[in-house]
């Protein structure tokens, strides 16, 4: 029961009010149907989680409380999901989990009561297939299992509506062909990142479409029974130089292993020697390019499986379009015919090879369309500003490095200073600058104001450890403190520099 309802009930017992008024008043306070504050009694709830996994149901619970964010109907007998199988919308439900049950039909619109779903398992079933419109509601679904079930035929549209969904497991039924309406559909998971349909009965897959949807998302398709082809080998071999991860994460799981021998059977003028170095073209608009596939003999006398990755598409020798201006020739050549700007990007050959090749090795070719001069001035001012920007840098480096080195000429001192016998401090270390008035001045106690003088004076420089000067300084006792400066001249008393003062 509602806290506030068990609370009012106690008040209203309390006072000896009749218990049918006191409900209909419990019912106008709250104002909360009972089915939404109940929980059903074949399940367990914990807050807005509601658990009905293992009751050994054969048929949905109609009283689900519709504050639920998460159901479990897992481990049950349910057979059917029909359109009524709730009472109320559950508009706050995000997760509801129908795995391990034997549900084998799912009738249409039956998800319109749940429009917020993110999450739903449908795995381990009995479904056979999946009809039209069976998912209409689901705009926001992100992540659908149904691994594990007995499909073998998608109608189209069954996954209509399914805008949002990213992540799809198909993995365990008895699927005959790839589900490649999955992408073009209207209305179907565009945003589809993530497919997996291992562990089925295909006998092949569409290479070009792939080689496409691979540059997209993760694609699972190992432990499926399929033709090991040159076509085929063509695609592991562009996948394990990509390091693919559905591939390099289940390598066991794909035929052509080991060496296979079709090498030599699919492309028998492939050169095992060759360098393989970066290529880069620059062409101007409506220029055409020719490119040859690296690593392979251009004047092969077969005609080799090739497809060549763009940044728009994916094109090979068999692909008859006549509008298009990308072409294959049957010796893998690409040319490009009459270029556009949206043709400049990365171009990857791909076709059977025979032997392996590092993930180091150069195998796309760069391709640079628009005007040659424009891109050059363009290529000029970039390196000018970079030059420009590591002048500056420098300079302003060179000005901290010339700060500091001056603040630790006048400030850092190189040994400490020691008091001398007579109680007075000696020097030692930089320069003295000493501010004073004319002495004749500072006596009389008169001082005007255009009387400052200044004098620089070399103290003696003392060794730091004895505390005994090095050299032989000026003889200050000679000297008074009267004749240092007047006026700026040595008129008064002896001079600094006169021979017979120097010690």
């Amino acid at each position: 029961m509602h806290p506030s309802a068990s609370l009012l009930m106690t008040v209203i017992g309390g006072s000896g009010c009749p218990l049918a008024p006191a409900a209909l008043l419990l019912s106008l306070c709250v104002g909360l149907p009972s089915s939404v504050s109940s929980c059903s009694s074949s399940c367990l709830c914990a807050s807005d989680i509601i658990s009905c996994s293992g009751r050994y149901l054969s048929a949905l619970p109609s009283d689900v409380p519709s504050y639920a964010t998460r159901l479990d109907l897992s481990h049950n007998a349910i057979t059917v999901l029909p359109v009524d199988w709730i009472s109320q919308p559950l508009g706050r439900l995000v997760s509801l989990v129908l795995s391990r049950n034997d549900i084998s039909e799912i009738e249409v619109n039956v998800f319109t009561l749940t429009p917020r779903l993110h999450h739903l398992d449908l795995s381990s079933n009995r479904l056979t297939a999946l009809n039209s419109s069976i998912f209409t509601g689901l705009k926001e679904l992100k992540e659908l299992l149904l691994f594990g079930n007995q499909i073998a035929q998608i109608n189209p549209g069954a996954f209509s509506d399914l805008h949002s969904l990213q992540r799809l497991y198909l993995s365990g039924n008895r699927l005959v062909a790839f589900p490649l309406g999955l992408y073009w559909e209207p209305g179907g998971p565009h945003n589809l990142s993530f497919l997996d349909v291992s562990y089925n009965r295909l006998p092949k897959v569409p290479i070009q479409s792939l080689l496409s949807l691979s540059q997209r998302g993760e694609i699972y398709v190992q432990e499926n029974p399929l033709v090991c082809d040159c076509a085929f080998l063509a695609l592991l071999q562009y996948w394990m130089w990509k390091q693919y991860r559905p591939l390099v994460d289940f390598i066991g799981g794909y035929p052509c292993r080991g060496d296979s021998g079709l090498g030599s059977e699919c492309c028998p003028e492939v050169a095992p020697d060759v360098s393989l170095e970066e290529q880069t073209y620059q062409i101007e608009p409506g220029r055409w390019l020719r490119l040859s596939c690296p690593g392979l003999v251009s004047a092969a006398t077969t005609s080799p499986v090739v497809f060549w990755v763009t940044p728009r598409t994916v094109v090979n020798s068999s692909s008859d379009d006549p509008n298009s201006h990308l072409v294959v020739f049957p010796n893998g050549t690409l040319d490009i015919q009459s270029a556009l700007l949206e043709d400049s990007g990365v171009y990857m050959c791909v076709t059977a090879r025979r032997h392996k090749y590092d993930p180091s090795d150069f195998l796309e070719v760069r391709v640079t369309v628009g005007n040659l001069s424009t891109t050059s001035t363009n290529g000029l001012a970039r390196r000018s500003s970079a030059e420009h920007f590591n002048t500056a840098f420098t300079t302003l480096a060179s000005c901290v490095v010339s700060i500091i080195l001056v603040l630790l000429y006048l400030y850092l001192t190189p040994c400490r200073c020691r008091e001398s016998r007579s109680g007075g401090s000696r020097g030692c270390g930089g320069r003295a600058i000493i501010v004073c008035s004319d002495p004749r001045e500072v006596e009389s106690g008169h001082r005007r104001s255009n009387g400052k003088r200044v004098a620089f004076l070399e103290p003696q420089v003392e060794n730091c450890a004895t505390g005994v000067p090095k050299t032989p300084g000026v003889n200050f006792g000679h000297v008074t403190t009267e004749g240092i400066l007047k006026n700026g001249s040595r008129t008064v008393g002896q001079s600094l520099a006169d021979p017979a003062n120097i010690a």
